[in-house]
């Protein structure tokens, strides 16, 4: 299965619970993360249904800046 990937600055557990129901309804819980870790708070999603414009735009609604990386 093929996976999008998404630059963003969700970087802590309170900015994930702010997006997570913009999230969940488009993708689905359980179909997306957010690796905090990372310098780039890489989001992938993992939803066969997902498109890019649709998680950008869920993203961008809960107010956190997001931009696909290249496959």
């Amino acid at each position: 299965m093929e996976s999008l990937r998404f630059k963003t600055n969700i970087n802590c557990g309170n900015c994930i619970k702010a997006v997570t129901p913009a999230l969940n309804q488009q993708v689905g819980a359980n179909n997306w993360q957010v690796d905090t870790a990372n310098a780039d708070k890489i989001l992938t999603v993992t939803a066969p249904q997902a498109t890019a414009s649709q998680v950008v735009k869920a993203v961008e609604s809960a107010g956190f800046e997001i931009q696909p990386l290249a496959r």
